[in-house]
């Protein structure tokens, strides 16, 4: 049990540190190559935030768990959407500088698509292929879109940034290797007790894991709006989800072709598609996320991982 507890703290200490660098070398390669925070957050640090939920996911189905697999999927952009957002707006309300809808959307249909495959319990390599595939498209597209700068974000970005391509890559990469070893202890310990405590394996996938998973993405959302970079923010939970949704579900599905548990169907998949639908009314309409707002997400969110428990 103290063993446990260590590592868990370990993991917090690692995520904590790992964020901070990450948001740091983000910025200033987002500066390097001309890309908005919004973009960079989608595409970069989405992409490596999700790391996490892609090793976990791809264990848990080798090793004959689709449950954790692909309830790890699920939990972890319905973590990333209340949890985090949540948590991000409790610590530092932000306001969007525009942007993001369309990303919102992608996420949407990325989640439909992936409950009609539940529904239908379809599954096959080719199906996974073909997810991936669509992640690729989603990337060329996002990445030819060229930045629009204000004078606001642009001071706020050297403040963080103005680092060399050597130097942001480092703290990047150096951050990115932190988040992974954080959340792999967090996810390692937690597991373990939630497997003590017999609780069945799409509860601990949705709950447990998701959320040791997600940390990374807490981890760095709140960095970022800590600093100013609240599009970062925002960017890295929208393109978290894409990428956990058509990158880890489309892998998962490749390498082990298994049907997404219906289970799934009767809890979470409702949630995460109002989830879903929420962060593009945020993007689209209210943009102004305040303490009001990120508490209400926080409660729903409480409600979720107690329902799914029981």
């Amino acid at each position: 049990m103290l063993t446990s507890i260590l590592i868990l703290l370990a993991g917090l200490v690692a995520l904590t540190i790992g964020g901070e660098l990450l948001v740091r070398g983000a910025v200033s390669l987002a500066e390097i190559f001309g890309l908005s925070a919004l973009v960079t957050g989608v595409v970069i640090v989405g992409a490596a935030t999700s790391m996490p939920e892609l090793v976990a996911s791809i264990q848990a189905a080798l090793a004959g768990s689709p449950g954790i697999a692909w309830g790890n999927i699920v939990g972890s952009n319905i973590a990333n959407t209340l949890l985090i957002l949540g948590a991000v707006a409790v610590f530092a309300p932000f306001s969007l500088s525009g942007g993001g809808k369309r990303d919102a959307l992608v996420g949407l249909l990325a989640t439909v698509l992936l409950g009609g495959l539940a529904w239908f319990g379809l599954a096959a390599t080719w199906l996974g292929i073909v997810l991936v595939a669509l992640l690729v498209i989603y990337i060329v597209w996002r990445l030819g879109h060229p930045r629009i700068p204000t004078a606001e974000n642009e001071e706020k970005e050297e403040e963080l940034g103005g680092y060399r391509l050597p130097a942001a890559s480092a703290l990047f990469a150096v951050g990115v290797g932190l988040l992974v070893l954080g959340g792999s202890w967090l996810v390692s310990g937690a597991v373990d007790l939630a497997r003590l405590a017999g609780v069945s394996e799409v509860a601990i996938g949705a709950t447990v894991v998701a959320i040791g998973t997600s940390l990374p993405e807490l981890a760095a959302s709140v960095a970022a709006a800590l600093r100013g970079q609240p599009d970062l923010a925002f960017g890295n939970v929208v393109g978290s989800n894409v990428f956990n949704a058509l990158l880890i579900g489309g892998v998962t599905m490749a390498v082990a072709p298994l049907p997404i548990p219906v289970e799934l169907l009767d809890i979470e998949w409702p949630v995460l598609i109002a989830s879903a639908a929420l962060l593009l009314l945020l993007a689209g309409k209210i943009k102004r996320i305040g303490r009001g707002v990120g508490a209400a997400m926080l409660a729903v969110f409480a409600a979720y991982s107690a329902l799914a428990f029981t």
